[in-house]
């Protein structure tokens, strides 16, 4: 336990100061980080949610999202934003992923002048990914939707919000997601089409039929309308179900959407948004492809701590530390965020 951490276990108000003006001597340049419960009316329990922020004043410094397997990104927790309105992202993580995961973007994203709102979706976050619960798409939408209502009615938040650059930015399912909240919704005959075209090769399917998932009988949920008027842009990283959005929304959908594909030739099929795939990115008014390359799908994912790799070879799971030959997990991180924040007109970088 290092000497600060043992000042503040001993008295909050001298390890406070003690901290504030460590940090300060380091001159560190991190975002701010708070979390709340999201109350929501179409889930029996609270929401885990965390927000990161450009930071006014800060104080005392966390790691965040930090395991066995991946490294976390610093962040001063609870410290004063600094002076509005800032664009706010509305963030989703993918199947079995979780906010606290996707620091590394969230962080950088504040550093660059964007508020990020998270939440871990219910059913389908780390340890408690469900099949059957992950194409409730509907809900996963609803949950951003509450989140964002409980923020907007919060004065500590709420003075530092632009509501005029309310964006959803999502990975994998999570991707699906922010295109749910711009208002694409998703055809469950198309998806089924979709899973009997691709049989024993495309991987959200096989994940879906593991868990005993009928296909031809989705949930209604899976075709929900998760449109928020309050959005005004997406970005969607190697997005879920693209071969499914419904025909109908992709012709009324206006808004300007981002895609980034990780790799020339993506590790799943739903997620391909080119003519070779979906074609998605093309179908829509006004939708942008980009390629982060080399990389793969889990190449989006934190940064694995050294023995990742041989750590997950060890218990037999999938070998989401192991990047395609010549891929730097670190550079391509950086090219995402460039692309995204150039796309939502937000700040250089640091």
């Amino acid at each position: 336990m290092t000497r600060k951490l043992v000042v503040l276990a001993s008295g909050f108000v001298t390890g406070l100061t003690i901290g504030l003006a460590a940090l300060n001597a380091q001159g560190e340049t991190l975002a701010g980080y708070d979390r709340f419960a999201v109350k929501a009316a179409h889930r029996a329990s609270p929401i885990a949610a965390s927000i990161w922020y450009p930071v006014g004043t800060p104080t005392y410094r966390a790691q965040i999202g930090e395991n066995a397997l991946f490294k976390g990104t610093r962040a001063y927790v609870g410290a004063a934003l600094a002076e509005g309105p800032h664009p706010l992202i509305l963030l989703s993580h993918g199947s079995g992923g979780n906010m606290d995961g996707l620091s590394w973007l969230s962080s950088e994203l504040a550093l660059r002048g964007a508020m990020v709102l998270a939440v871990n979706h219910p059913g389908s976050t780390t340890g408690d990914s469900s099949p059957r619960r992950s194409v409730r798409l509907g809900e996963r939408a609803a949950d951003l939707s509450a989140a964002l209502d409980q923020l907007l009615a919060n004065p500590a938040f709420r003075p530092f919000v632009d509501r005029s650059r309310i964006s959803s930015l999502g990975f994998s399912l999570g991707g699906a997601t922010a295109l749910n909240l711009a208002g694409l919704r998703f055809d469950r005959g198309a998806y089924g089409d979709y899973c009997a075209a691709n049989e024993g090769q495309s991987e959200d399917c096989i994940f879906l039929q593991k868990g005993g998932v009928d296909i031809g009988d989705l949930p209604e949920s899976f075709a929900a309308d998760g449109r928020d008027s309050r959005v005004t842009s997406a970005v969607a990283i190697d997005p879920g179900m693209s071969y499914a959005v419904d025909e109908e929304t992709i012709k009324k959908t206006m808004l300007q959407i981002l895609f980034i594909n990780l790799g020339e030739d993506t590790l799943w099929a739903a997620a391909d948004v080119s003519p070779a795939g979906s074609d998605l990115a093309r179908r829509l008014s006004n939708g942008t492809r980009v390629v982060v390359a080399p990389g793969h799908h889990f190449t989006f994912l934190a940064e694995c701590k050294p023995q990742g790799a041989a750590a997950l070879a060890a218990a037999e799971d999938d070998p989401i530390c192991n990047d395609p030959e010549g891929t730097k997990r670190a550079t391509a991180h950086a090219q995402i965020v460039e692309h995204i924040a150039r796309f939502l007109d937000l700040a250089s970088g640091l």
